[in-house]
């Protein structure tokens, strides 16, 4: 059976948390601070993480980039407050989703759900439909990277699935819920300015490298897609 790490200082959210992990055969393992969810997530190694942001000794973002540095295991931060900001920040160190206070248990297992199928079929895909390239760019997949000429650029785990998603359908328009359902899953509750926060820090990232054959264009009042020259193609 796989395990869940949920690490929390408030026990009455852990005890609930557990209660529901249970019901979707995950062995949840509980932490009731940073320190000891690191120490948790190298003894049991679990399918996913759950962190609160706001926790002892060490906070869930300092958490997830530790985490983040060793594996790319889906991980959800729990935030009190859910500002913008706080999201982004979550997201940009490399947290697959965010949660905020107050929330439902269901809801949070139907985003579990979601992120472990997806992992699954990752893993059921075969090495050579992992790779990518378009004119001077190049995502794999399988390992989780982007070039731009040969030069790496650092993206966070979404901004890869983000950047597969639109490159591998050149020129096709996709609907901020098409990529909402696609990269979240259809039981994401989030709205879509999740979407148009992951194009702007990926574009800002993109864009450190010139890329004149291809680039990712907002079409108003609709989405996005990914443009590339037809000579190129």
């Amino acid at each position: 059976m796989q395990h869940i790490l949920i690490a929390d200082d408030n026990p009455d959210i852990t005890d609930v948390l557990a209660a529901y992990a249970k019901k979707e055969d995950l062995v949840p393992v509980i932490a009731a601070d940073g320190e000891e969810a690191i120490r948790m997530f190298r003894q049991y190694n679990p399918a996913v993480v759950l962190l609160d942001v706001m926790m002892p000794k060490e906070d869930g973002y300092e958490v997830c980039r530790k985490i983040r540095a060793k594996s790319d295991v889906p991980v959800i931060l729990i935030t009190a407050r859910g500002e913008d900001f706080e999201k982004i920040m979550g997201l940009d160190i490399g947290a697959d989703d965010y949660i905020v206070k107050p929330f439902s248990p269901s809801e949070v297992m139907a985003r579990i759900r979601a992120i472990l199928r997806r992992m699954t079929k990752k893993e059921n895909e075969q090495t050579s439909e992992n790779v990518l390239s378009i004119a001077n760019l190049e995502i794999n997949l399988e390992e989780y990277t982007l070039h731009i000429g040969g030069t790496k650029i650092s993206l966070t785990k979404k901004e890869i699935e983000t950047m597969w998603t639109l490159a591998s359908n050149p020129n096709k328009v996709f609907t901020r819920d098409n990529l909402l359902d696609s990269l979240w899953g259809f039981d994401y509750f989030g709205d879509s300015r999740t979407v148009d926060s992951h194009i702007k820090r990926l574009r800002a990232k993109l864009d450190m490298l010139e890329h004149p054959n291809w680039s990712i264009k907002t079409i108003w009042g609709v989405g996005y897609k990914f443009e590339v020259d037809e000579d190129v193609r």
